[in-house]
């Protein structure tokens, strides 16, 4: 790369770690800083403390490479450096606002150390106006001249690395041009179209994106559970929708809600942001309550099939929110496990990747299998809750010769139709014809 920038990416959790981790693929020099000493030494030995495709491999590469560094001292980061990115967390408070204690934390410690003119850039999803505060509270501690500039990050997990090289676009909010030019040309490697904004309006694309796809998926599912009361096949009226180019196929496919670290914070946060300017945002609210009871729904679906789950042996399938990531933060797994120990019945879970994340969230009560087949085995029924490969590609007898019942309840339409009436299983999904066996009179 012709002109290399000095860069510091404060926070290592998925949003910190792929950008730092990205910017050293394409040329720059980074240090990633974090406070817990384990996580930056097992870093420095190109080990992810998260599980993300293809994430290690670019660690190893460039650490070796001499472009990748990590350090728990801030002095050290922000010696001579040309870029700082803010990419610490904003966890969710009770009311639904976001926290910025961990933000201003990282403004003072910049303020502090930073030794020549920097550009601080937001990757941290923040409420609108939280640039022009983190301008403020830096400057009122700090004589070094500075820059703003918001950079709002959009990336699935799981495919994180690649849609970093492989997005729709990047946002560059900033209120100075020149330093909107210099956060342009560092990342234009990265070939993707570039959009540059006002600060503000950089901050609230970043909610809208989420809120609008998160209102896609409770949308589709609204109308599957109306398909599957109709008669109606979602998967059928999903893909007649998505012809339309208005609409589009993506994020149409029926389930059991969202989870995930972005789309129930940055929803609940938007409906508080909108609350401020006294703007009621009903439709938001709507989503999340659909999103809420839909993750439920096996639940449901299960007492109305057994009448009661006590004394019910059930395998859930997959716990994390989505394949490809150890991520169990606001997944259906939780609230679903809690609610069939309520109900008295016996849990066994399996998943491939997020047990020991799992062991944390999930009632004391849960056993935990290594395979899809341990967790089947004398297992009256089995849940679906995460489209896994692994559970996707399983053979399907497993299911009628595993289970004592010969029932699976599917939150992620894993399995063709026509492929399950092959075999000897009842089969409930999302939104689609049920498949029943004729049952044996006894």
């Amino acid at each position: 790369m012709n002109n290399p920038k000095k860069v510091a990416v404060v926070g290592t959790g998925y949003v910190g770690l792929v950008t730092g981790v990205a910017l050293s693929e394409i040329g720059h020099n980074v240090t990633c800083v974090d406070l817990n000493k384990a996580k930056v030494e097992s870093m420095k030995q190109g080990i992810s403390p998260i599980y993300e495709p293809k994430l290690e491999e670019l660690m190893v590469k460039n650490i070796e490479l001499g472009r990748l560094n990590f350090t728990t001292e801030h002095n050290l980061a922000f010696k001579d450096i040309d870029i700082v990115y803010i990419a610490v967390g904003t966890p969710e408070k009770e009311d639904g606002t976001a926290d910025l204690k961990f933000i201003n934390t990282v403004c003072l410690d910049i303020a502090k150390n930073i030794t020549g003119k920097v550009i601080v850039v937001t990757k941290s999803t923040v409420p609108v106006g939280t640039n022009e505060h983190i301008q403020k509270l830096i400057a009122t501690n700090t004589k070094v001249p500075f820059e703003v500039v918001s950079n709002p990050e959009f990336l699935r997990e799981g495919s994180a690395v690649y849609d970093t090289f492989h997005g729709d676009r990047i946002i560059i909010g900033s209120n100075n041009e020149e330093a909107a030019n210099i956060i342009e040309e560092i990342n234009k490697p990265f070939g993707l179209d570039i959009f540059k904004t006002t600060l503000r309006s950089a901050e609230m694309i970043k909610y809208a994106s989420n809120a609008f796809l998160a209102t896609k998926i409770s949308f589709i599912n609204e109308i599957a559970n109306i398909s599957g009361n109709l008669g109606a096949n979602i998967e059928e009226v999903a893909k007649g929708m998505g012809f339309d180019k208005r609409i589009g196929s993506s994020f149409l496919n029926a389930g059991i809600g969202y989870g995930g670290s972005c789309f129930p914070k940055d929803t609940k946060a938007l409906v508080q942001i909108a609350g401020n300017v006294d703007h009621e945002f009903n439709l938001l609210k709507a989503v999340i309550e659909v999103n809420s009871k839909q993750q439920l729904l096996l639940v449901e679906k299960a007492k109305e099939y057994y009448g009661s789950l006590k004394g019910k042996r059930i395998a859930m399938l997959g716990l994390a929110f989505k394949p490809n990531t150890d991520d169990m933060r606001e997944s259906a797994a939780i609230i679903t496990a809690e609610s069939l120990i309520l109900a008295g019945a016996e849990v066994i879970a399996y998943d491939p990747i997020a047990t020991e994340n799992a062991k944390m969230l999930l009632p004391e009560a849960v056993e935990y299998a290594n395979s899809v087949e341990e967790a089947l085995r004398g297992a009256n029924t089995a849940f679906i809750m995460t489209e896994w490969e692994e559970i996707k590609n399983i053979d399907l007898k497993a299911y009628s010769k595993l289970l004592l019942d010969k029932v699976v309840f599917d939150g992620r339409n894993c399995y063709d139709l026509n492929d399950v009436y092959k075999h000897d299983i009842e089969y409930h999904s999302i939104g689609r014809p049920n498949i029943l066996r004729v049952k044996e009179l006894v």
